[in-house]
């Protein structure tokens, strides 16, 4: 494979997009992580993905409005060293990375729990190892085939989401196979304790596990590099994603909590494929074991996406090796899709080491990584939003709405649910590896990137341009950058 002097190619379009940021939040967070949730709060974690998706809405936003004003490979991880200091882009890119790993873990780990279904005999490793191999194929290729492939993905996954939904739906109005202990119903959202079984503590130590299930709808930044038209795209994304996954969240969940009381569902399966298996409807669990099969292998697809480009952008910047920004004819930047691939081969050797702890601790890790990656990006937009109003600069095409206040609560959730994960017993590990993470990067950057002349950083996309919006509102035009790495 040779390096190609072009970059990467702006090959993906809206339906791509979209479709991306569903395939990397529409996975093992509601397929198999929302069994943990549901464990923790009971019916009321309806209510806890209706606050996260609220607060995922408004990062999403914040980061809209500075991908349309900046339309650049690397998106928040340059956005962060531009109006926060090259310290935390360093910071916020190399966490997205690791945040991206975490999570591919996560989904690889699903897989191999998803295969179990069928092949219980056999070793959970095996089915991650083939996994990795796969996904590192589909990732070699053109974005435009990755798109592609991501959206097909991403299809079956929303078409089985509402299959489920509709059969739900008529096995509780019909009475469909109905007719045993614990039949379905609403009253399964109050009969076993009420709305909130576990309490308010339990609603609280909910969010941990919901705030993992969003992580991964901010690769609609990381796209913006390689967008067709991002002034137009990225807002129809972004408008149109949280919405429809929210959607999918509280009414695929409140169905599968309607059919079966929510302390039967024990996360030793797919809370879908298990209550069709309950119900006696094996057949449906088969296609549903498939599909979410299908689901792991897209999240780990758009999660291998989002930290390759995330290192092009880093090595753009000089704070990741230079051969990250090689890229292949066309226009792959494939040293860090080897690099991710490689890394997740680790995920083999902990699902032999840790087979029955090893989810939970991902997921605790994972959120970790993406609330901090979203304080980031929330945190950056207020800058901007201050450098906006004080230099008076052109208004942003696609404002935040509900400024200052919806951001301000916004950050302020984030801090509560790092803090939730330090106070739970099972997540503190996390934030204790989570800190010892920022505590390497922090020694790296200071140590070797800190004075070296690799941190005058300014917003870069592939031509060595800064892209700025046009007067008239209508075009991106690119100026030099003069003190561009």
């Amino acid at each position: 494979m040779t390096s190609s002097s072009t970059g990467l190619r702006r090959g993906l379009n809206a339906r791509h997009i979209r479709f991306i940021a569903l395939g990397s939040a529409i996975g093992t967070g509601l397929f198999y992580g929302s069994s943990a949730a549901i464990q923790a709060a009971g019916p009321a974690v309806l209510f806890a993905y209706l606050v996260g998706g609220a607060v995922v809405f408004m990062v999403m936003r914040a980061l809209g409005e500075m991908a349309v004003r900046h339309p650049v490979a690397g998106s928040f991880g340059q956005y962060a060293s531009r109006y926060l200091g090259p310290y935390s882009g360093f910071l916020t890119g190399w966490t997205y990375v690791f945040e991206m790993f975490v999570v591919a873990l996560a989904d690889v780990t699903a897989f191999g729990v998803y295969m179990g279904f069928w092949f219980p005999n056999v070793e959970r490793w095996v089915w991650i190892l083939s996994a990795v191999f796969i996904i590192a194929a589909v990732n070699l290729v053109s974005v435009k085939v990755f798109g592609e492939l991501e959206f097909w993905f991403s299809i079956i996954k929303i078409t089985a989401i509402i299959a489920m939904i509709v059969g739900g739906i008529a096995i509780i109005v019909f009475g469909l196979n109905n007719q045993h202990e614990n039949a379905a119903g609403l009253h399964n959202l109050w009969d076993q304790g009420g709305l909130t079984p576990n309490g308010l503590w339990g609603l609280l130590s909910s969010f941990t596990i919901v705030m993992f299930a969003f992580g991964g709808t901010e690769v609609i930044g990381i796209t913006a590099g390689e967008a067709q038209d991002p002034k137009k795209v990225i807002p129809k994304a972004i408008n149109s994603v949280p919405v429809r996954i929210l959607f999918f969240y509280i009414l695929t969940l409140g169905i599968i909590m309607t059919l079966q009381p929510w302390n039967t569902i024990n996360g030793e399966a797919s809370p879908f494929v298990s209550i069709f298996s309950s119900l006696g409807l094996t057949g449906a669990a088969h296609v549903l074991n498939a599909v979410v099969i299908t689901s792991a292998l897209s999240a780990i697809n758009a999660d291998i996406f989002g930290a390759g480009r995330m290192l092009h952008g880093l090595a753009q910047q000089g704070q990741a090796p230079k051969a990250f920004m090689k890229t292949s004819k066309s226009g792959v930047p494939f040293l860090t899709v080897l690099a991710m691939v490689a890394s997740l081969l680790l995920g083999v050797l902990l699902n032999i080491w840790f087979h029955d702890q090893i989810f939970f601790l991902i997921a605790a890790l994972a959120t970790f990584a993406t609330v901090v990656v979203w304080l980031v990006i929330l945190l950056s937009h207020v800058r901007m939003k201050a450098e906006i109003k004080r230099d008076g600069m052109l208004p942003s095409e696609f404002p935040v709405p509900l400024w200052p206040t919806g951001s301000y609560l916004a950050i302020g959730f984030i801090v509560f649910v790092i803090v939730m994960i330090g106070v739970l017993p099972d997540s503190r590990p996390a934030l204790l590896i989570g800190a010892l993470w920022i505590a390497i990067l922090t020694a790296v950057y200071f140590l070797f990137l800190k004075g070296s002349g690799r941190t005058r950083i300014e917003l870069v996309d592939e031509t060595g341009l800064l892209p700025v919006v046009d007067p008239a509102g209508d075009t991106t035009t690119p100026v030099p950058v003069h003190n561009a790495p």
